[in-house]
């Protein structure tokens, strides 16, 4: 009888070029430049200001997804309307849709000639090629892989504890923020890393809706851009940052299961060790 280890080998030489395909690239990325040149790319005018406006960006507009994205992930995963496919739809049409398509839409809507121009214009307030532009592009493109992560964790969490919670006495929202969110928390806190990882890696709405200026509107993406032009030390000074930081939030999200069910476990017994006294 054939062993199933022995169908291992085949396949996986076939899927070498796939492999090799995707792995490749990011090695030739970190032997790219010395630790000299990497520390000249670090000095580089535009790296700091680049760096320093991403993470400001990047973690308002994920503060704003985490705020209204949620009520509309909760309303997804428990509202029985028959309209909830259709909203479904809309939100992952960022997902979906170029970057550079959602950088023209939001200036068809947000620019001086655009559906909202004449009411900003009269309220005095301007978007495109602003600090502002840049947040609302990082937030319309990262908000759905957050709203798709919190509505399955929120589908996950049980009726019935959000009943027995109401017959205890607490409010729609306490249940809400007593039962709902503490389950499905891992689900959260996953689709919170991925939308913060969209947020400081996009890259076409930002450059089309908000523009590309130093300090102001450029982020890490179109300074990487603007620095292959003159020096790529300082491309691959930055490209290094986002891939470290893209590193490390993958290796939170593999490993965060583990350490919730470990938190889980702990939890579990102090609770039961505390009843048993």
């Amino acid at each position: 009888m054939t062993s199933p280890s022995t169908h291992r080998w085949p396949a996986f030489l076939i899927a070498i070029p796939m492999l090799g395909l995707l792995v490749l690239p990011i090695f030739a990325l970190l032997l790219a430049s010395s630790p000299a040149e990497l520390a000249a790319g670090v000095e580089h005018p535009l790296f700091a200001p680049a760096l320093f406006l991403s993470a400001r960006t990047s973690l308002l507009s994920l503060a704003i997804v985490l705020t209204a994205g949620t009520p509309l992930a909760w309303w997804l995963a428990r509202s029985p309307s028959r309209h909830k496919r259709t909203v479904e739809i809309f939100v992952d049409l960022p997902i979906v849709l170029p970057p550079a398509v959602m950088g023209i839409a939001l200036l068809q809507a947000f620019g001086r000639s655009g559906v909202f121009g004449g009411l900003l214009a009269d309220l005095e307030i301007q978007l495109p090629f602003t600090t502002s532009a840049v947040v609302l592009a990082q937030t319309v493109v990262s908000a759905p892989f957050y709203i798709q992560s919190a509505a399955a964790a929120f589908r996950r969490v049980d009726p019935d504890l959000l009943i027995v919670a109401r017959t205890l006495g607490q409010s729609p929202a306490g249940a809400f923020f007593r039962v709902a969110v503490p389950v499905a928390l891992p689900g959260l806190v996953g689709g919170a890393a991925l939308a913060w990882a969209r947020a400081i890696g996009e890259f076409g709405a930002t450059l089309l809706f908000a523009g590309n200026l130093p300090e102001t509107t450029q982020t890490v993406p179109l300074a990487i851009y603007m620095a292959l032009e003159s020096d790529v030390r300082g491309a691959i000074a930055l490209s290094l940052v986002l891939a470290g930081v893209a590193v490390l939030l993958l290796f939170a999200l593999r490993a965060s299961p583990r350490i919730w069910s470990r938190l889980d476990v702990t939890g579990t017994g102090r609770q039961r060790s505390g009843g048993s006294r």
